[in-house]
C-alpha cells in the first residue's frame, strides 16, 4: 500500500491469540441503551470473567473517568483498572491489534472502527482509543487507513490470515476498497503473507455481519475448528459446509494444508426485551 511505512515493512507481524500473553485487555459495559435492562448484570458477568482470566495472566479492565471504583469492587484486587474515554465494551473489536518484531519490539495497529457499520452509536470514543493507549504507554502506533474489526479475522502467528467474505466485503465497512485492496491492507498492517477467505459467517448475525470469531477459530497453525450445524433444517448448515470446502481445500502461509476440527453446535436463548438469540461457543477467547 502507498504511504507511510506499514507494521510489514518495518519486520512487525501480528502473534497468534494462542501465543504468550503478557496481559488480556478488557473494556467495561457502558452504554444502558444497549444492553436492554441487562447493564448490571452484563458487568457481573464481565467482573466474573475477568476475575477467572485474572488467576492465570494479567487483566487490565479498561473503563471510563470515574467508574474505577465500582470496576474494582466487582472485579477485585487481581484486575488492573484503566480509566480511559469508552462507549461501551467492544475492545476486541475496537481495540489495538499488537504486533512485534523478531527483535521482541511492541507496536500497535489502529484500525478504523465504524461500530459494525454504525449499528451502535456512538462510537467516537471506542474509535479513538488505540490512539489514547498508545499515547499512555509510550508504544509505537501504526494508523491503518481502513476499518477492520479485532474480531473479524484470526492470524496463526505465521503469515496466514483467516476471515470472512460476508464481514470483510459488506459495504458499511469499507466500501470504496476492493478485495484485492483488503487483503493487501491486511498483509501490510498484520504482518501476513496469505489471507484465506471464507464465504459465510453465521446466518443469524445480525450484530458483526459476520465476524469470523462466532464461526471458527485457529487453535494452532494449520487447525482450524469449525462450528458444526445442529442438522440439515439448521439455515447455516449448507454455510458451514461451503466454509468447510473452502478450508480443506487452503493451503497456508507455509504450504500447509488445514486440519479441520468438529466445534460445538450453536445454543439459543430467551433473552427478556429482546427475544431468542443465537450463542455461538465458538466466539470465545484464549487466555
Amino acid at each position: 500500500m502507498d504511504g507511510p511505512p506499514t507494521p510489514r515493512d518495518d519486520g512487525f507481524a501480528m502473534p497468534a491469540e494462542f501465543a504468550p500473553h503478557q496481559a488480556t485487555w478488557m473494556s467495561w459495559p457502558t452504554e444502558r441503551s444497549l444492553w436492554a435492562g441487562h447493564l448490571d448484570a452484563a458487568r457481573d458477568d464481565w467482573a466474573a470473567t475477568a476475575r477467572t482470566v485474572a488467576a492465570f495472566e494479567p487483566v487490565v479492565m479498561v473503563c471510563n473517568p470515574g467508574e474505577a471504583a465500582d470496576v474494582r469492587r466487582r472485579c477485585g484486587e487481581n484486575v488492573e483498572v484503566l480509566e480511559m474515554p469508552i462507549d461501551d465494551a467492544w475492545l476486541r473489536d475496537n481495540g489495538p491489534i499488537f504486533v512485534k518484531n523478531a527483535q521482541g519490539e511492541i507496536a500497535l495497529v489502529h484500525f478504523g472502527f465504524n461500530s459494525c457499520g454504525e449499528k451502535y452509536l456512538p462510537y467516537d470514543k471506542d474509535a479513538r482509543l488505540p490512539e489514547l493507549l498508545a499515547s499512555h504507554f509510550g508504544v509505537r502506533r501504526y494508523r491503518a487507513p481502513f476499518v477492520l474489526e479485532g474480531g473479524s479475522f484470526f492470524v496463526d502467528g505465521e503469515g496466514t490470515v483467516l476471515t470472512t467474505e460476508q464481514c470483510l466485503l459488506h459495504q458499511n465497512r469499507n466500501p470504496s476498497m476492493s478485495r484485492e485492496e483488503i487483503e493487501d491492507g491486511l498483509r501490510s498492517y498484520l504482518g501476513a503473507d496469505e489471507v484465506i477467505w471464507l464465504p459465510h459467517g453465521l446466518v443469524e448475525d445480525r450484530d458483526t455481519d459476520g465476524h469470523i470469531d462466532g464461526l471458527a477459530q485457529l487453535v494452532r497453525p494449520g487447525a482450524v475448528m469449525l462450528s458444526v450445524a445442529a442438522g440439515d433444517d439448521d439455515p447455516n448448515a449448507p454455510r458451514f459446509d461451503e466454509d468447510r470446502g473452502i478450508l480443506q481445500g487452503a493451503r497456508d502461509a507455509r504450504d500447509r494444508s488445514f486440519e479441520v476440527l468438529d466445534g460445538p453446535v450453536n445454543g439459543w436463548a430467551e433473552l427478556e426485551g429482546i427475544g431468542p438469540i443465537v450463542i455461538p461457543y465458538m466466539n470465545h477467547y484464549l487466555a
